[in-house]
């Protein structure tokens, strides 16, 4: 059986979408519909332990964006989700599998790496199981590809990942292991191009959908083209202790689907030790050419480091998504800039995947004011753009039950 959807497929779905959507609507306590053809899913994957989002293009075209797996301790992170009898590699490809039959096609088109992290890759020890693929052990991307075919893997740094410097530690090595095995098996490995708007694509052509890396490695679309500029000095001018790091290196996309946008950054940062290094404003410089947008992440989880008061006005979404694991995510600071109606007026969402509770605890005056702390936020965009919907479903299982939903316009 062909699996694969035809350009008459395509155009059809995107002709009957709006109909079919109209009865899939869910209310609470319902499961959550199927995509359909010509809407855009965005699953932002609530595992507890680190990053992971889903994303289902107009024509079933895929993307998995990071698939963390940390190994940190109860008393500063979230209870792994479902639970622990499954690594949370193997839960988030589980969740893919189930979310793709929609579409025809078991596997993933992209599988997209923002920057060689735990919580975005996965973490390895002595107890992480072997893969049967290569010299590797499974833990977060490696579990999900261990699983489920992934058509082409991109990252930041392929093929040598030497710069600024090469990434140290077993999780980063273990990944380097990965992506050496798929080269071996002739496996697609890409190095990610900042600007380019040709590099992420759907199988059928769309002008209403589109997808634009607008950051990498210090490089950030100009907003002409596909042409990047740089923002890091020249190494040569730095000493090491001032090199970039991996979370100022991060990948950062925008999604459009019509008069719909959608932003992410991985784990990119806005601090500049007090003025000390504006170069390291990585995440300002992203967010100027990428907003405004009507949903947008809060990059690095949340975290005092991301989000400056220009990053908020730049960005001004309807919904913040913030992917939190740990007990500092998010910081009380950046919560009053995602709520202050000073820093842009009108109604905002603010939705967290595992908060834990000891952060609601510390912080409740401002997190008690999320439309959710727990639970996978899906965003589905109807097709053309014309309006979205995002749920919130119940991570304690794989029945995807809605815990809420809020509809938006665009």
């Amino acid at each position: 059986m062909n699996y694969h959807l035809d350009r008459r497929q395509f155009v059809m779905g995107m002709l009957v979408a709006p109909l079919a959507m109209r009865p899939s609507l869910a209310a609470e306590n319902s499961r959550l519909p199927a995509w359909t053809p010509g809407c855009l899913d965005i699953h932002h994957i609530a595992t507890g332990r680190g990053s992971a989002t889903l994303v289902i293009m107009p024509d079933g075209t895929s993307m998995l964006i990071d698939a963390g797996a940390t190994n940190n301790t109860l008393d500063v992170s979230a209870a792994p989700k479902p639970n622990a009898s499954r690594r949370p590699g193997e839960w988030v490809a589980r969740y893919a599998q189930r979310h793709l039959r929609a579409t025809g096609r078991q596997q993933l088109d992209y599988l997209l790496v923002t920057h060689i992290h735990p919580d975005h890759l996965g973490d390895v020890d002595d107890a992480s199981p072997k893969s049967a693929q290569g010299d590797y052990r499974l833990s977060g991307v490696t579990d999900v590809a261990e699983l489920m075919p992934v058509g082409c893997l991109i990252d930041r740094g392929a093929p040598s990942y030497d710069y600024p410097v090469r990434p140290t530690g077993r999780y980063a090595e273990n990944y380097f292991a990965f992506v050496k095995s798929r080269q071996q098996r002739g496996l697609s490995v890409e190095r990610i191009r900042p600007g380019s708007a040709s590099q992420l694509v759907m199988r059928s052509r769309s002008e209403l959908f589109s997808a634009r890396v607008i950051a990498a490695n210090g490089e950030v679309w100009t907003g002409s083209g596909e042409q990047a500029k740089a923002m890091f000095p020249p190494l040569k001018t730095l000493a090491k202790a001032d090199y970039p790091n991996e979370n100022v290196c991060s990948i950062a996309l925008k999604f459009s689907l019509g008069k719909f946008s959608y932003f992410t950054g991985g784990d990119l940062t806005s601090y500049t030790y007090d003025g000390e290094v504006p170069w390291l404003d990585v995440l300002g410089a992203a967010a100027r050419v990428a907003g405004p947008v009507n949903v947008a992440t809060a990059d690095h989880h949340g975290m005092f480091d991301g989000l400056s008061a220009d990053i908020v006005r730049a960005l001004r979404p309807q919904a913040w998504v913030i992917p939190t694991w740990h007990v500092v995510h998010p910081d009380m600071l950046q919560m009053e800039r995602m709520l202050s109606q000073r820093l842009y007026p009108g109604r905002r969402e603010i939705y967290a995947t595992s908060l834990v509770a000891a952060n609601h605890l510390a912080n409740q005056r401002l997190t008690s004011q999320m439309r959710s702390r727990d639970g996978h936020i899906v965003v589905r965009v109807a097709p053309g753009g014309e309006g979205y919907t995002i749920y919130v479903t119940d991570n304690g299982d794989e029945e995807d039950t809605v815990k809420s939903v809020s509809r938006q316009q665009t």
